[in-house]
């Protein structure tokens, strides 16, 4: 069979996206998802997603690991498969869909001339009701994914993949698995941060909902007492975030987004 394959990225994070509306993909097997993903005997890419139907919605959105094995929510993934509905002519300006998480809106904000490819995407991400503190320097949440997010100083120096395995493959964590954000305060509202994710089993230029959680841990650790509209901007390795959100009560964030670019860097085909 030759297959039809559209390469995206989002600030570096970058997936192979599949249209499987006719639902051709053979979703089980987990063998070619991973030997399409790896990058020196496949295309190469952080995840696939397939685009499907869904009633109800624009589409679908199935997600998976570089290792093969489908996952949770990808907040880049989830911004740059809004960019392929666009392209698809599924949606316009809005979009409405359904991830393994659970319903999302998306919305497209703008189109970076002169590259034509590449689309402002906001995504609206799910409400955290629990951020959990592991003594003062670690939080933990779920922003569609679970993550574990680390706060320190100079973290451009840190061996991200060793220091994050540890905590990867611990007792705890080494079944499900959890990503790991390093996290470095620049300013009140702009932060850097440096994510592992697991299924890459590496680290990555980019997470969505990564930095979607280290935005709201910021916020739990250095201004839990203040509510209202929060604003923080994200320096990771692949380019510039912004997430943004409501702070209610202890602990409680709603109407978070998600926003960024989201680039068509080619199409291809592969026989599989």
């Amino acid at each position: 069979m030759i297959l039809k394959f559209y390469k995206y990225h989002g600030t570096g994070n970058d997936f192979i996206i599949i249209d499987d509306r006719s639902l051709l993909f053979p979703e089980k097997d987990t063998e070619l998802v991973a030997r399409l993903c790896h990058r020196r005997f496949g295309i190469g890419a952080d995840g696939l997603i397939l685009l499907q139907k869904a009633e109800g919605y624009d589409f679908r959105m199935i997600y998976y690991n570089a290792d093969g094995n489908k996952s949770s929510m990808c907040g880049n993934g989830g911004r740059c498969i809004v960019a392929f509905a666009h392209f698809l002519g599924i949606i316009t300006e809005k979009a409405h869909f359904v991830a393994t998480d659970g319903p999302h809106d998306a919305k497209i904000t703008g189109m970076n001339i002169p590259f034509s490819h590449e689309l402002n995407i906001s995504l609206h991400m799910q409400d955290v009701d629990e951020v959990i503190k592991e003594g003062d320097e670690v939080r933990i949440l779920n922003t569609g994914s679970p993550h574990y997010v680390v706060f320190g100083k100079e973290i451009d120096a840190l061996l991200v993949v060793p220091e994050a395995r540890a905590i990867r493959f611990n007792d705890i964590y080494r079944k499900d698995g959890i990503n790991v954000n390093f996290v470095e305060p620049d300013t009140h509202d702009h932060i850097k941060v440096r994510t592992y994710e697991r299924g890459v089993e590496d680290e990555t230029y980019s997470c969505g909902t990564g930095v979607t959680a280290s935005a709201i841990a910021n916020h739990a650790k250095y201004h839990s007492v203040e509510e209202g509209e929060f604003n923080t901007y994200i320096n990771t390795p692949g380019g510039e975030l912004e997430v943004t959100f409501h702070a209610k009560g202890h602990n409680h964030y709603t109407d978070v987004w998600l926003k960024g670019p989201a680039v068509r860097v080619y199409e291809g085909e592969v026989r599989v």
